[in-house]
Parts: structure tokens; sequence; C-alpha cells
């Protein structure tokens, strides 16, 4: 109880910016756990896939590639089955391969603007915070105020700072982390694309 009697003076202590600062903390947080949710989902069981789908290509068993695909409903068992539909040539494919990548990246991109928006937003309000507290510094100097009242000013300064700081540290782990997500999941993706093109590529060759 303590703790939170102290979190709450420190609140009010940074002023005025501290509201938005919170807002893109819980805004953080929000999209950290939609994000988690949604890279769960797609990457569910995504070992046991790949392998499915690497040994049915190797053995040219393209029917139960397809059905292993509709087993794992995620986003590169989409991207994978697009191009097993499409397989007439390399060329029509690879077209597939890569167009559906390129529409389940943006649901995989989906908020990572706004966690790096947050980034730079973030410290400019605690910058804010320290400009307007100083301005009250200054204005209680002008004031003749006493050394009590002048460090109230310069406390607020140096929460809003700190606040903000705190809160662009987290956006910031927390896009670096679903970037390299991503990064992960594309080039996996494309490996596996790879595996089963060749594959085909030997298909075509024997027909």
């Amino acid at each position: 109880m303590e703790g939170f009697s102290y979190f709450l003076h420190l609140f009010h202590s940074g002023g005025i910016v501290m509201y938005p600062l919170l807002l893109l903390s819980l805004i953080t947080v929000a999209i950290a756990v939609e994000r988690f949710s949604y890279y769960k989902k797609n990457r569910r069981q995504s070992k046991k896939f790949f392998t499915g789908v690497r040994h049915a290509a190797a053995h040219q068993q393209w029917d139960m590639a397809g059905e292993i695909c509709q087993s794992f409903p995620t986003a590169i068992s989409r991207v994978v089955e697009q191009g097993l539909r499409n397989d007439q040539n390399e060329k029509a494919m690879r077209h597939a391969f890569m167009e559906r990548m390129a529409a389940e990246a943006v649901g995989f991109r989906r908020y990572l603007d706004y966690l790096s928006a947050i980034v730079t937003i973030a410290p400019l309000l605690g910058l804010l915070g320290t400009v307007t507290g100083m301005i009250n510094t200054f204005s209680i100097l002008d004031n003749g105020a006493g050394a009590a009242a002048i460090t109230g000013g310069v406390g607020e300064a140096l929460v809003a700072t700190a606040s903000g700081l705190c809160v662009a540290i987290l956006a910031f782990c927390v896009y670096t982390y679903f970037s390299h997500q991503l990064d992960v999941i594309v080039t996996d993706t494309e490996g596996l694309c790879a595996d089963v093109l060749n594959a085909k590529k030997e298909s075509w060759g024997r027909a």
C-alpha cells in the first residue's frame, strides 16, 4: 500500500505530461499482449508443420502437403498452401508465395509502427515535462519562494524525464522483440517455400 501511495505521489509530482505518458504505457502493454497472442497463434506447432511439409515435399506427396497446411491454420501454412494451389510452373508458384507472404507480413507488422512512434514521442513528452517543471521553478524564484518550493519544480522536471525514458525503453524493447520474431518467421517461411519449390522442380522435370 505504501508503494502505491509513493507511486501516486511521483505521478502527481511529474506534472500534466504524466497523463499522456500513462496512456502511452498502457497502449504499449496492450500492443505487447495482443501481438504476443497473435504471434503465438501463428507459430503454433511450427516445428511439426515444417517437418511434415518438408517430408511430404521430399517424397512428392503433394496431396499430403496440402492436408498438412489445412491441419495447421497459421499464416505460414497459408503461404505454403497458396503456392501449392498455383503449381502450374515455377514462375506462378514463386509469385503465389511472394504475394501471400506480403499479405501475411502486414498482419505481423500491425501496430509495430505505433510502438516506433511511442519510442519517439515518450522522451519528447518527458522533455516537455522538464521544460514546464523548470518554468515553474523560475516562476517560483521570481515570486521569492523558499528552497522547498523550488525543489518541487525541479522534482517535476526529473520525474517527467525519467517517466518518459521508461515508457520509451519499454516500447523499444517490445518493438525490438517482435521485429526480431517477424524476421525469424519471414526467414523460416522463405526457407520452407524454397524447399517446396525445389521439390516441385523435380516433379516438373519428371513430367
